[in-house]
């Protein structure tokens, strides 16, 4: 899933190339070519950016999600993973209430 990094990375290939080179080599061993098959990896990054509140990030990759074959039921469902893990914390902390 090489290819090009976000646009505000993007930025720092003339502000900061020493970081800019450094994130595009964690993006490689990220997003190998032998890895996980693309439609995979996109849905994972999609769950994550939607766990971060990263909206454009997310409209993005639902784009290219469907791009690579993902049904709206594949996004429903990886948008539904991250809220269910996300949502976790609440519910460990809030148990605390229940504690004697």
């Amino acid at each position: 899933m090489a290819g090009q990094l976000p646009p505000f990375v993007e930025k720092f290939a003339v502000s900061d190339r020493e970081l800019y080179d450094k994130v595009a080599e964690v993006r490689e061993i990220a997003y190998p070519e032998d890895g996980l098959d693309r439609k995979t990896a996109i849905l994972i990054t999609l769950a994550i950016d939607a766990f971060k509140g990263a909206a454009g990030g997310v409209a993005s990759l639902a784009k290219q999600a469907r791009a690579e074959g993902a049904t709206e039921e594949e996004i429903k469902q990886a948008i539904r993973i991250a809220y269910y893990v996300a949502g976790m914390q609440t519910l460990a902390a809030g148990s605390a209430a229940f504690d004697e």
